[in-house]
């Protein structure tokens, strides 16, 4: 006999547990008879309507089950009062000198152009002679951009590489440019002038004769004086964790997104950080995060980042669902508001302090929201840039994603766990908040090093024309 899982009482779909039924486990069922136009709830929320008339114990998915998303809603500010207690904590870092707090001794080559990608990849190659002591990594992270943007792309990709440099995991960064693109170290230079920057050099390839062994020159200084260094106890109010997801499954919203949830809010409860991104994963769960909006201008600037995301994608002519992936429709995921309602659950229960622009780097602790899209690599790379040192990466699916930062990958259920233990930090289907907790402690302390953690990678939000 099938066993079924009802996650609330509202819902009248229930999700297939059982590896030897006719319907894929993780898949939902009806649990009563649905008629043609009716709403199908989830979560205790409609997660669409049925295309046509669905009996009890039928397979529920696209062939009868369609979205319910009105591109033209309007959203009001209902705020829900949440008191989480308050708690104390605290990891092994690296203090820096802004008051920040690293997690990793790292030191970043950031070329400001794509034409120098190979310049920095052989300084890479040239300096691991050079991690000694204390220092966990000296790696490059290319990228295609830095010349040829216009407008809002120019300044979005002179911003998001300056603002990865000051992340906290950074103890020394080189910028490496060639001397004619429009990203100029001389922009990236002017927009550092206010932040504490003598940990960052730069470097023009085109003004010095052997680029490769003056940028290995400025890398070996560095790495002298982070060899030296040592990890010190810091208060978690310093620590700032991402929450990302990928490859999800119908187990996302059940498992590994609460789970992160839970633990977000515990480190929010000691005065750290979390910072939600991937806005059309909201789309269909927008207004429940809305409610939890501190005040009436973090609602405001929350209401505006929604419209101007769905703006984005109807001004290039495409629906604002066109979403859920291949992967996710596999795993049992069907509409857009389904994956959303599964992936807010991310950000546990906590208010929601700032609404932060794509680029810009966290100024109020407790959970925040940030403007980026769904894709993997560019959602990470803003949270990167917004000054999280850790990323937890929920997946059902399995992925070897990396970046620049250590990415937890957290399965949702056991088998991919199994499967891929070499890509997998944690199971959750454990739901063991203590052990993830601790897993995050001890990574952030050096304890733990993450898997796939040695891959190093950026992505750039592009909207706007390249000449």
């Amino acid at each position: 006999m099938s066993k079924f899982l009802k996650i609330h009482e509202l819902d009248n779909v229930a999700i297939e547990l059982d590896d030897f039924s006719n319907i894929k486990k993780g898949h939902k069922v009806a649990c009563k008879d649905i008629k043609k136009g009716e709403y199908v709830y989830k979560y205790g929320h409609i997660i669409g309507k049925a295309k046509v008339d669905i009996k009890k114990g039928e397979w529920v998915h696209s062939h009868n089950l369609i979205s319910h998303l009105d591109e033209d809603v309007s959203y009001t500010y209902n705020k829900v009062n949440i008191t989480l207690n308050k708690d104390r904590g605290t990891f092994l870092g690296y203090k820096r000198k802004n008051g920040r707090a690293g997690i990793r001794n790292d030191i970043y080559i950031i070329p400001t152009v794509g034409c120098v990608n190979s310049v920095v990849k052989e300084i890479e190659k040239e300096s691991q002679k050079f991690v000694k002591g204390s220092i966990d990594s000296i790696f490059a992270l290319p990228h295609q951009f830095g010349c040829s943007q216009l407008g809002d792309d120019q300044n979005n990709i002179e911003n998001l590489l300056a603002s990865i440099a000051l992340n906290p995991n950074a103890t020394y960064v080189l910028f490496v440019g060639l001397g004619c693109e429009n990203n100029s170290i001389k922009g990236i230079k002017k927009i550092l002038e206010k932040y504490q920057r003598d940990n960052i050099e730069f470097m023009i390839a085109q003004e010095v004769e052997d680029e490769v062994s003056y940028g290995v020159n400025i890398i070996k200084g560095m790495a002298d004086k982070a060899s030296k260094l040592t990890r010190e106890e810091i208060d978690i109010k310093e620590l700032c964790i991402g929450l990302k997801c990928g490859g999800s499954d119908a187990f996302s919203g059940i498992t590994a997104n609460p789970l992160v949830g839970k633990v977000a809010d515990k480190i929010i409860s000691m005065g750290g950080s979390a910072i939600l991104t991937e806005v059309p994963e909201m789309f269909g769960a927008e207004q429940i995060l809305m409610n939890r909006c501190v005040d009436q201008k973090t609602f405001d600037k929350f209401n505006k980042m929604i419209n101007d995301f769905k703006h984005y994608y109807l001004d290039l002519g495409f629906p604002i669902y066109e979403n859920p992936s291949p992967g996710n429709k596999e795993g049992g995921i069907t509409t857009l508001e389904e994956k959303s309602l599964g992936c807010i659950t991310k950000a546990g229960e906590s208010l929601i302090q700032d609404v932060l622009e794509y680029t810009e780097t966290i100024k109020k602790d407790g959970l925040n929201v940030l403007n980026g899209p769904g894709n993997d690599l560019i959602a990470a790379t803003a949270l990167i840039a917004s000054g999280c040192q850790l990323i937890l990466f929920t997946t059902g699916r399995g992925t070897p994603f990396s970046t620049a930062v250590p990415t937890l990958k957290i399965a949702t259920n056991n088998y991919i766990a199994r499967h891929k233990s070499h890509w997998i930090d944690f199971d959750a289907s454990t739901m063991d908040e203590e052990g993830l907790y601790n897993l995050v402690i001890n990574t952030a302390s050096g304890r733990y090093k993450a898997k796939q953690e040695d891959g190093h990678e950026i992505a750039f939000f592009k909207k706007g024309v390249t000449l």
